[in-house]
């Protein structure tokens, strides 16, 4: 099965060039993600954390 699929995408001219996509796309969203974790405000997160525990927002959900 193997031999099948990388026979085939030998075949394909130019294909070489997606794994290399990926792995920049791959690598560029967590570089992003880890700056965003570094510079969110402390009361940002805070918020967001305490969103679970809400009282008000379950009752709302329950309405």
């Amino acid at each position: 099965m193997l031999k099948f699929v990388k026979g085939h995408m030998e075949s394909i001219e130019g294909i070489e060039i997606y794994p290399m996509i990926s792995l920049l796309i791959f690598f560029l969203f967590f570089v992003a993600l880890f700056w965003w974790v570094f510079t969110a405000k402390k009361e940002h997160i805070k918020e967001v954390s305490q969103l679970p525990l809400d009282q008000e927002t379950s009752n709302e959900i329950k309405l």
